[in-house]
């Protein structure tokens, strides 16, 4: 991400009424690693639910996704649950991760060449809510699936997601399919607990954008004036983490002096939760169909395949 559009999209975002900050940006090298320690704390159940719904339909994930396809993963991280599926998968012409960060990325190519030697491995750094441009495996694939574990779909207001669905179904054209991680609805204790664990560590983790900014942009935060919130809007369906400005303050970036009431928030992520009817009408909206879902033993969680509708 260069360094010009990372300001435009900063003074864009705290320049509007509520003030905001795209969640992408949450994933420099520092984020990636906190990111990889939410995922060990106890409250947050998504990597467990996902990797256990994983563990649990993997013969049956592994016949809908077929023999020597081309794998795209967008958003890779650190590949833990890739790992399952390659394990699982016949004679996969290429395993295509696509990151906006590079540190994860070059990690988790590395690792991945490492143990499996006769896989190809063709990393992709890149934003990929934009158009992609894939490379071609050496031995030309059967046919191109997506994997999208987690829940990132949910960061997408609604209207944004089945355009994004609507651009995968593109990527991997009417032979295609796409594996998508989708958390579901429940209780709000439960949400705001797994975003805001006892640890701080997701505090660091939404901190950690401030400490971006202020480092790739020479802006002044003050850090200790600001604070982690988490909180789930029943009515949008939606866990928020904010930034909370904890008393009347200016930053300053780019010469722009950016004010801040006491008590207002930078909102840094939305994660919208789905129940199985409302993505599969947000699929639908982006022209594929859900066939098959597929859950965690505590129905936290659920992958769904999706098809050319």
């Amino acid at each position: 991400m260069s360094a010009p559009e990372f300001l435009q999209d900063v003074l864009a975002g705290l320049g509007s009424s509520p003030k905001t900050l795209p969640c992408k940006y949450l994933y420099d090298a520092r984020g990636s690693e906190l990111f990889d320690a939410i995922c060990e704390v106890d409250e947050y159940y998504v990597t467990r639910a996902d990797l256990d719904a994983t563990r649990r339909n993997i013969d049956a994930i592994a016949a809908h996704v077929g023999a020597g396809v081309r794998l795209v993963e967008l958003g890779s991280g650190n590949s833990v649950k890739t790992r399952l599926l390659l394990d699982a998968l016949d004679d996969v012409r290429a395993y295509v991760p696509v990151d906006i960060s590079t540190h994860a990325l070059e990690q988790s190519a590395q690792a991945l060449r490492t143990t499996y030697p006769q896989l190809e491995v063709m990393p992709l750094r890149t934003d990929y809510t934009r158009p992609l441009e894939l490379p071609e495996p050496t031995r030309p694939a059967t046919r191109t699936v997506v994997y999208y574990p987690g829940s990132t779909i949910g960061n997408f207001h609604r209207p944004d997601a089945a355009a994004f669905l609507k651009r995968i179904g593109k990527l991997v054209g009417p032979s295609g399919g796409a594996l998508i991680g989708v958390d579901l609805k429940k209780d709000k204790d439960v949400l705001e607990r797994a975003y805001d664990d006892a640890a701080g560590v997701t505090a660091d983790f939404n901190l950690n954008l401030l400490v971006r900014i202020n480092r790739e942009l020479g802006a002044d935060f003050d850090l200790e004036q600001f604070a982690h919130l988490a909180r789930y809007d029943e009515q949008l369906g939606r866990i928020e983490m904010h930034l909370v400005s904890q008393r009347a303050q200016t930053a300053h970036i780019a010469e722009k002096a950016i004010t801040f009431d006491a008590g207002e928030t930078i909102r840094t992520e939305e994660s919208y939760k789905y129940s199985v009817d409302d993505f599969a009408r947000t699929a639908g909206e982006g022209g594929l169909k859900v066939t098959t879902v597929w859950y965690d033993a505590d129905m936290l969680f659920s992958l769904q395949w999706l098809s050319s509708a």
